[in-house]
């Protein structure tokens, strides 16, 4: 992965200390639309699972990871598409 990718794992680890983190660049699937970029790390599938997400719901979790991620949403990410869960959630 590139710089962007790595910047979003060291963001989202720093923040959550999650126990599961699986970041996919799914740029190329985008090819010709909005937001894309030469290069990829402009569209992102990511999994993540982590206490901080007990309780909360969807949409709570989603706006949290969002606020970790301010710098990369306003700039070099376009779209990011997120499965948050607790401990013991699938």
């Amino acid at each position: 992965m590139g710089a962007v990718a790595d910047a979003i794992e060291a963001k989202l680890t720093a923040a959550f200390s999650p126990t599961r983190l699986e970041l996919v660049d799914d740029s190329d699937r985008h090819s010709g639309h909005s937001g894309h970029r030469e290069g990829g790390e402009s569209h992102f599938n990511l999994t993540i699972e982590a206490q901080a997400f007990a309780g909360k719901p969807r949409v709570a979790r989603q706006r949290l990871i969002f606020q970790a991620l301010r710098e990369e949403m306003a700039g070099p990410v376009h779209a990011l598409s997120i499965v948050a869960l607790a401990p013991g959630e699938s």
